[in-house]
């Protein structure tokens, strides 16, 4: 005689955040082009660049810190503005299985906030994955240096990094791409 077992197949919850103005229209590609499957989080510091994010999920960072009006391309006050809002990325990314963390690296958000929102998510026992763009070239030594300071700090809290240089985005597109759109496939 058979005994028939219930099984319940409970599928993975898959959570994307985009920190910053990088991640924040990576993001947003993703939520335009429907991908299925995966709930949307937006953080930023800036309200202005929030209030055009069609993200489901949308998170003020470091109201009181910045006044709204984005980090200035400093990473310190990117991170004390996710600090700010701790729980409130608690709150987001609670019950995610996997987390995957997009941002530009090299301004103030992006750079300073990704950290601890990857911080959160590895205290939260979430399998995290963050996929970062390097500036290009042309963004200058300090963008870059302050870009490579950040991923170093990323990397101690994800479970994977992913890397991509801006400037392999040129070698992919070609070199008659103009500026924008190079900026645009960025994104």
């Amino acid at each position: 005689m058979f005994e028939f077992m219930e099984t319940e197949t409970k599928n993975a919850v898959i959570k994307v955040i985009g920190v910053g103005g990088g991640g924040g229209n990576a993001v947003e590609h993703m939520v335009i082009t429907s991908i299925q499957g995966v709930e949307f989080i937006c953080a930023n510091t800036d309200a202005q660049a929030l209030r055009k994010s069609t993200a489901p999920t949308i998170l003020q960072l470091g109201a009181n810190i910045t006044k709204c009006l984005g980090a200035g391309a400093n990473p310190d006050v990117g991170k004390q503005a996710a600090l700010e809002d701790k729980e409130r990325i608690m709150d987001a990314i609670a019950g995610a299985d996997m987390l995957f963390i997009t941002a530009g690296m090299g301004g103030g958000t992006g750079t300073g906030a990704a950290p601890i929102v990857a911080k959160v998510a590895k205290e939260m026992g979430i399998l995290t994955v963050a996929v970062v763009t390097k500036p290009f070239p042309f963004e200058g030594k300090k963008r870059m240096q302050i870009a490579e300071a950040g991923i170093a700090e990323l990397s101690q809290y994800v479970d994977s990094l992913i890397t991509i240089p801006n400037e392999k985005l040129l070698s992919v597109l070609g070199r008659g791409v103009s500026l924008l759109d190079a900026f645009r496939s960025a994104n």
